[in-house]
């Protein structure tokens, strides 16, 4: 075996692996940052641990391959709180983290705590790595642990604060790379063919069969089976936050979102469903509205990679264990064409229907300051063709998701899975993954609060997003709460939801941005077309109503 140091195997394993960027804050590693630039690896120094966690976390699901992200020591527990978002997306990150040499342990080093269980907490594995010799077994596992079933994030502790005693020590060492678990998903399990004969034949009785759609499906890449499934057997389609881009916005069979985020016409549907197909979900509470979509009893078919997840929140008439992708494929090898369920399908249309009408008086609105639902309708028809959309939570979140719709085919969505300020430094993150593709991040001003330093991350390292700011000077989606407690408006209940107006164009501008202001929805055409045009980072200030508030989802 040759012999190198731990930060060259480091190094050598992940750019097998095809890591093409690292997000970091120092003072991590610098011997493996070193040997990184010199096979060409961009490094991405940022001003925050969870802001890396959260551009490898956009990055791994964009790129559908695992992210990479490192801390030091004192730094650990804050990227452990960043890998919450990469845990609730399903998101294949590999963290890496110096730790206090193990003499020191136990002894209240200066600044050190356990790693371990905050790490566990948000982990698939989590591995203490003492000297180099160890690192390449570890590693391996770490890359087959994150991409194999469910992706979820790895960890690795490095001995020292900065992962010295592992990346600056030499060794006889040798760089192996399973190149197999170097993109999702590694393996593609086909459910067996008794299992799909008996889905089969559930879906080819129901009345009114509604298929719900997951990131499992997004992760597998099997949009086009999904829409071909749905066409060959006459089934509606509602999608999960995670497989948004995965069907057709303005297909006739298209739902919309069902869940918390959600569109009344999705939850009431999947409501009056009598069998639901789930592929590739697992059935969380914002997808079910807190397991209220539907009620509990209806029967179920569920298509998981993971067998762990089949039936965990509803009881299966059938559980398929496969990959997405493949197993869609099996079936539509397998299936007849259904009867048309004409009647059905009319009852769905109508009730999409009639939700866009009731919708229409905000989503056409004129009014200054501009309505979210009217900036929604304006991206949905001015996105490029190619566009990633990167969402925040809360209001972004209801927004894109319900209100924006995808138009073409070769875009592409990802959301927040838990923490507000996501949105930033994850599409910087999507951005490395696909260079040449234009990356809009929807926020909030109480959304670009959190990470506002990261633009200049973007300015120093050319990572040249757009981030457009729903700017209402406010987090209205606090409002109604706040004000129940209070019973009412009051001084002391806007201190508890109510920002002061800000000029984030003007901020843009003092990190070298370009900064961009929009007060009418005839404006951003024009500021998207400048936006994407420029070779910079951009940031767009949508003044918009803090009336603007989402209705309760719908529930039965």
């Amino acid at each position: 075996m040759p012999r190198m140091t731990g930060g060259k195997l480091l190094a050598d394993t992940v750019h097998g692996y095809g890591i093409s960027h690292v997000f970091f804050m120092p003072y991590i590693a610098p011997r493996a940052l070193m040997e990184m630039e010199y096979l060409g690896i961009k490094r991405v120094q940022t001003h925050g641990e969870k802001a890396a966690a959260y551009m490898a976390d956009a990055y791994a699901r964009v790129k559908r391959a695992p992210g990479l992200c490192m801390a030091q020591s004192v730094g650990a527990v804050n990227l452990a709180a960043g890998l919450q978002d990469a845990w609730l997306s399903c998101a294949p990150v590999v963290a890496i983290t110096g730790r206090e040499w193990q003499g020191h342990q136990l002894r209240h080093a200066y600044q050190e705590v356990d790693h371990m269980a905050p790490f566990s907490a948000v982990t698939d594995y989590s591995a203490y790595v003492a000297r180099p010799e160890e690192l390449s077994h570890h590693l391996r596992q770490a890359f087959r642990a994150a991409t194999s079933g469910t992706p979820r994030p790895t960890h690795l502790d490095l001995q020292g604060i900065d992962g010295g005693g592992v990346v600056n020590v030499e060794a006889d060492l040798e760089v192996v790379v399973e190149e197999q678990f170097a993109a999702l998903p590694p393996f593609r399990p086909v459910a067996d063919q008794e299992s799909i004969n008996a889905a089969l034949g559930l879906l080819a009785r129901a009345q009114k069969p509604v298929i719900v759609a997951g990131g499992g499906l997004t992760a597998s890449d099997g949009r086009a089976e999904l829409i071909a499934l749905a066409e060959k057997l006459s089934i509606p389609v509602a999608t999960a936050l995670n497989a948004k881009a995965m069907f057709p916005a303005e297909h006739p069979l298209a739902v919309g979102l069902p869940g918390s985020y959600s569109r009344a016409c999705a939850n009431q549907i999947v409501c009056e469903a009598d069998l639901l197909f789930y592929i590739g979900s697992h059935t969380g509470g914002q997808l079910t509205n807190n397991y209220s979509i539907p009620p509990p009893g209806g029967a179920v078919i569920q298509l998981d990679i993971n067998p762990e997840e089949i039936g965990r929140n509803y009881a299966i008439s059938v559980g398929l264990h496969g990959d997405a992708r493949a197993t869609l494929r099996q079936m539509l090898a397998t299936a007849e064409a259904a009867p048309a369920r004409s009647e059905w399908i009319a009852w769905v249309q109508e009730r999409v229907s009639n939700w866009w009408d009731e919708e229409d008086r905000h989503y056409s609105s004129d009014e200054i300051p501009m309505r979210p639902e009217r900036l929604c309708k304006e991206l949905s028809e001015q996105l490029p063709a190619d566009a990633i959309l990167v969402s925040d939570t809360g209001h972004s979140g209801v927004w894109t998701g319900a209100m924006l719709d995808l138009r073409h085919p070769t875009q592409s969505y990802i959301r927040c899975s838990g923490s507000l300020g996501w949105g930033l430094p994850a599409a910087m993150g999507a951005k490395c993954a696909a260079p040449a593709r234009p990356v809009l991040c929807f926020t909030g001003d109480g959304g670009i609060w959190y990470h506002i330093a990261e633009l200049e991350t973007a300015v120093r390292c050319g990572i040249n997003t757009v981030t457009l700011v729903n700017n209402n000077h406010s987090l209205n989606q606090e409002r109604d709460g706040v004000e129940a407690i209070y019973g009412g408006t009051t001084s002391g209940s806007d201190e508890l939801w109510l920002f002061e107006d800000t000029d984030f164009a003007a901020i843009a501008e003092s990190f070298g941005c370009l900064g961009l202001t929009v007060t009418k929805p005839s404006e951003i055409g024009a500021a998207l077309e400048r936006a994407f045009a420029a070779e910079r980072p951009v940031v767009i200030d949508v003044k918009t109503t803090v009336e603007g508030i989402a209705p309760r989802a719908w529930s039965p």
